[in-house]
């Protein structure tokens, strides 16, 4: 393993999608005009070093750094102490034992000056920084990097952490030290015009940033989202396909149709409460031509609130749409969470995949007992590979241990075996199994049978619906669901939904139904409540219950719904383990 392979561990700290990294020259501990060379490396040291390496690769952080500890002293006159320092450092911060990471990365920089790893060396002691909150001294390393190096992952870095800081005055305060750090400056300028932080006083630093760093000038014109209207206009962007009439494609379509049925009855439901709002509806078609050809309508610049499309790539386009003219996009139906990132008007109803990784790892790690080790397997898509991803790191960051992070492909039964096989699953902590395949639920149950095994189980909603799966195998066992669409049938607002979309519909709600009503209701009232421009209150409130289903919010900035049912059924029925306020 090469030492710059490294780099993509320490990325998974900050949850950011690494870049080829720098290639570190793994055994040259000096250039010229530095420290002499040390004595050759003993046949032990290297044995050391060796583990060392192979323990950080797979996670074993605390082993990892009793091998590599010693070969650090300048006592041991190792050959390759610099890089054996890295990774102690690299397994130091995994462990957030920020400290001795710290520590570490001091005394390389000292006493190893000239290593050609050093950048790596630097960027991980930036990253400690940010994760400590110490934003000055995060950016004073960073801009030790020699220049051009590890731009693309630098960027990335500072995109992530710099828009956690909660304080106007900090951002000026750094900003008077780093004037040229470009980051910072968008970053502070995206919180002036999205996060209520703007006055009068602000616009002369406001057109500096803007001249200084070549901003649009029409995406950081402050819009005022404190003035309120007694209505409000609601773009809807869906690919309705009015052009096609066939019966096969009213069929495939019948979802689109179900959503916007449902925000007509939450535009009814806003209107007896006094919170009108007008829906204005644009067929978007299957691909982004028609998409863009909507677009180009001046009076769509004109709306309070966008909702849609449907499919990625024209949320891309819309999302872009929606920062340069500064109008809030929700969309209905996507559970990327990518889309949203750096993006201070676009959200996601639905919490991404990620985020339901990591409430899924916080409930297993604080609410299932036994020992916390995990064995994760995931379907080969996607989305189920940054489930798995995530999970692993927000488990391990909690403190618990991911034993196995396997990827299935469950139409294949060589697969299916070959990702249980090797598993004593009556030791584990629990298993997870990320997969909606029908096959993956039956031959995990099947393996569990096989090895007489009942660990915790957690695994997506779909099961519950397998016909290949009896309900009594899945109360049998103690199997928790990932459940962001649960709706309680028997609750007030579920109830009262129903029977006017019954009564208007001739027909039952479906969950896109639902989506579409509790969409509207919520971001609605938010419009009534705080006008267009309003990020900054929902940032500084947490998940409340939703209308509908269990709860919706974006607390903290996100923009992903962060609220994740986790369900259980008990004597056949679902159960709600974690509702909304639990702690």
């Amino acid at each position: 393993m090469r030492l710059s392979t490294l780099l993509p561990l320490v990325l998974l700290l900050a949850g950011l999608a690494p870049t080829p990294p720098l290639r570190a020259q793994p055994r040259s501990a000096a250039k010229p005009g530095g420290p002499a060379a040390p004595a050759a490396a003993t046949p032990d040291q290297d044995l050391h070093y060796k583990n060392g390496k192979i323990l950080v690769e797979r996670g074993s952080y605390a082993l990892a750094m009793q091998e590599l500890e010693p070969l650090t002293l300048p006592t041991a006159k190792f050959a390759r102490a610099p890089e054996a320092a890295y990774l102690y450092a690299v397994a130091a911060s995994r462990l957030k034992k920020w400290a001795e990471a710290e520590q570490m990365l001091n005394l390389l920089r000292n006493r190893y000056a000239n290593w050609a790893g050093l950048p790596e060396a630097l960027f991980l002691q930036g990253q400690i920084s940010f994760e400590q909150q110490d934003y000055a001294n995060a950016l004073a390393v960073l801009n030790g990097l020699p220049a051009g190096t590890l731009a693309a992952e630098r960027a990335n870095m500072e995109a992530a952490y710099l828009p956690r800081i909660g304080e106007k005055a900090t951002f000026q305060a750094l900003l008077k030290d780093f004037p040229q750090d470009a980051a910072l400056g968008r970053a502070f300028a995206d919180k002036l015009i999205s996060g209520g932080w703007y006055t009068s006083a602000d616009q002369p630093q406001l057109d500096q940033l803007i001249s200084r760093f070549k901003l649009d000038r029409n995406a950081y014109t402050p819009r005022l989202g404190g003035t309120k209207k007694s209505s409000y206009n609601i773009g809807v962007l869906l690919p309705f396909e009015f052009n096609d009439t066939s019966w096969e494609k009213r069929r495939r379509n019948q979802f689109v149709t179900d959503l916007y049925a449902g925000l007509r009855l939450a535009q009814d439901s806003l209107q007896r409460a006094g919170r009108p709002v007008q829906l204005f509806a644009y067929d978007t078609g299957a691909d982004t031509v028609q998409l863009k050809q909507v677009l180009t309508l001046p009076e769509l610049a004109g709306m309070d609130l966008i909702i849609g499309p449907i499919y990625k790539s024209g949320s891309k386009l819309l999302a872009q749409y929606a920062q340069q003219h500064q109008i809030a996009v929700v969309n209905p139906l996507s559970q990327d969470g990518s889309l949203v990132l750096d993006n201070a008007w676009h959200y996601l109803f639905e919490p991404a995949t990620t985020t339901q990784a990591r409430q899924a790892a916080q409930f297993a790690y604080t609410r299932l007992g036994g020992p916390r080790t995990a064995v994760v397997l995931y379907e080969d898509t996607n989305d189920e590979t940054a489930f798995g991803l995530a999970y692993k790191q927000a488990y391990e960051a909690l403190g618990g241990k991911v034993l196995q992070l396997r990827r299935l492909k469950s139409d294949d039964e060589t697969s299916l075996a070959a990702g249980f096989g090797g598993i004593d699953l009556k030791t584990i902590g629990h298993l997870v199994v990320a997969s909606d395949n029908p096959k993956a639920g039956v031959f995990t149950l099947s393996a569990l049978r096989v090895q007489n095994a009942k660990p915790p189980l957690i695994t997506y909603a779909s099961w519950l619906d397998n016909n290949r799966l009896s309900l009594d195998q899945l109360d049998s066992r103690d199997v928790y669901f990932i459940h962001p669409k649960y709706l309680d049938r028997n609750s007030a607002g579920v109830r009262r939904v129903r029977q006017l979309y019954s009564q208007q519909m001739n027909l039952p709600p479906s969950v896109f139904a639902y989506t579409g009503f509790e969409l509207l209701y919520y971001f609605g009232s938010q419009l009534h409540q705080y006008g267009p421009a309003f990020q900054q209150p929902l940032a500084g409130s947490g998940p409340v219950s939703g209308a509908v289903f269990q709860g919706i919010g974006y607390p903290d900035g996100a923009h992903d719904n962060q609220y994740v049912p986790i369900t259980k059924l008990e004597r056949l029925e679902v159960e709600v383990l974690n509702p909304v306020g639990f702690r």
